[in-house]
């Protein structure tokens, strides 16, 4: 089974940063097209970034577009999720998500194979 593994949530002010990361030993993040998904309480799990696994610009969804920057080293075999400028409505349960075969271009309902165990993201005073 492959393990992804979120870290770098927790709580913040809003209007701060916080920089979420995601690591895996079990498969090689350059070959895929990889994604950050967030749940927040109440709501369904939505999309918010992505990275094609043939390059090209990322994908964003409007609420996080100039706020938060996906990037994804290759080195390191890690994916990041830099956000910037935290609201309140960013609060929620932030999951990496990888798959073989997808293509990043806003649609967020397709399946992705492999999943991280999600972190928690608290923007509040």
């Amino acid at each position: 089974q492959v393990l992804l593994v979120e870290s770098g949530g927790g709580l913040v002010q809003p209007g701060g940063s916080l920089r979420l990361s995601c690591a895996t030993s079990d498969l090689s993040l350059a070959d895929y097209t990889v994604a950050w998904f967030r749940q927040a309480p109440g709501k369904e799990r939505e999309g918010v970034s992505c990275i094609d696994k043939r390059g090209g610009d990322p994908y964003y969804r409007r609420s996080v577009n100039g706020r938060f920057v996906i990037s994804r080293d290759n080195p390191s075999n890690t994916l990041s999720l830099q956000m910037n400028s935290l609201e309140p409505e960013d609060t929620a349960i932030y999951y990496c998500a990888a798959d073989l075969w997808n293509h990043c271009d806003g649609d967020f309902t397709v399946r992705y194979a492999h999943w991280g165990r999600g972190i928690q993201v608290t923007v509040s005073t």
